[in-house]
């Protein structure tokens, strides 16, 4: 078998672990065996097969490949997949893109029923180095064209980490020339270098507490966050339950009328730009300052058409 047969049916095998966890191995056989069309299609050569020292080997291979543990469950008879929180999101993410891949490379004679955004590369072709990087500590050469700029500029930086944002990924770095940590996206981002200088990362960062109280990219520069509360029509709050704006989410209020939320966060351009983008469907309640700041963009869009 091909080396893309055995990981579509290692994807079959978390899939149905996913589904139903704590499934027995006549199960997985019955699974794999009613995929064989699907398999067949990843590898024309494949042989039907699936025994017991087969699905050994796959959890074993299943671990090395992917990193995700597949573990027997005397209790419930069964096996099930052994991962904390971040890795389950980890595990979500990459099924769904093996899914999307699949269906978009079996459908290529379908071109006329799927319809993708026309849109430039994102920068992923850098994240298997950036990511050696981070972990290695060592120290990156880059070029880097801002979208208000003309100019592209050359940066070393320290990598700390990656972070997502609206389909776009970022890494989060210390530039070097100011010693300030600041958000570069990728796909603004050429000609990388690792160099062979390794940085110490600094005890007194915490990534994740920077971004706590943060929605989008942009870093609050030690500002305190705010309790916003926000109030949406009926339609647009179904939206907001099903896809929260951020983890300090909480809902006030929801009937008929409205959907009542509450965030804890500061005030950022990428916040704004949010909130802004719902237009009637949505009225800030709190706090008066951002009050003010959304009204003061609706009135300058106004006069736009005056």
């Amino acid at each position: 078998m091909s080396k893309r047969g055995y990981i579509s049916r290692y994807l079959l095998i978390l899939k149905k672990l996913k589904a139903k966890p704590y499934s027995t191995y006549e199960e997985l056989q019955g699974y794999i065996e009613n995929q064989f069309d699907y398999l067949q299609m990843q590898d024309d050569s494949l042989n039907i097969g699936f025994s017991k020292r087969t699905l050994q080997r796959d959890i074993r291979e299943i671990r090395n490949t992917f990193g995700i543990d597949i573990e027997y469950s005397a209790k419930n008879k069964g096996y099930f997949i052994s991962q904390n929180e971040m890795e389950n999101m980890n595990f979500q993410r990459m099924i769904e893109a093996f899914d999307m891949f699949n269906s978009l490379n079996l459908a290529q004679d379908l071109t006329p029923f799927i319809h993708l955004e026309k849109r430039r590369p994102q920068g992923t072709e850098n994240l298997y180095g950036i990511l050696h990087a981070i972990k290695n500590k060592f120290q990156i050469k880059f070029s880097y064209q801002k979208f208000w700029e003309e100019e592209i500029s050359q940066r070393t930086t320290e990598p700390y980490a990656l972070k997502e944002f609206k389909n776009r990924w970022y890494i989060l770095a210390k530039d070097n020339k100011d010693g300030n940590i600041k958000s570069f996206a990728l796909d603004r981002l050429t000609n990388l270098e690792i160099t062979n200088r390794i940085f110490d990362f600094p005890k007194t960062y915490n990534i994740e507490e920077s971004y706590r109280y943060c929605f989008g990219i942009i870093s609050p520069n030690d500002e305190e966050p705010q309790e916003i509360i926000l109030s949406f029509d009926p339609f647009q709050g179904k939206y907001i339950k099903t896809l929260p704006l951020h983890d300090t989410q909480q809902v006030l209020i929801d009937n008929d009328d409205e959907l009542q939320i509450q965030l804890k966060l500061c005030v950022t351009h990428d916040l704004v730009m949010e909130l802004l983008s719902f237009g009637d469907n949505m009225k800030v309640l709190q706090p008066k300052s951002l009050i003010e700041e959304i009204k003061a963009a609706h009135r300058k869009a106004h006069k736009q058409y005056q």
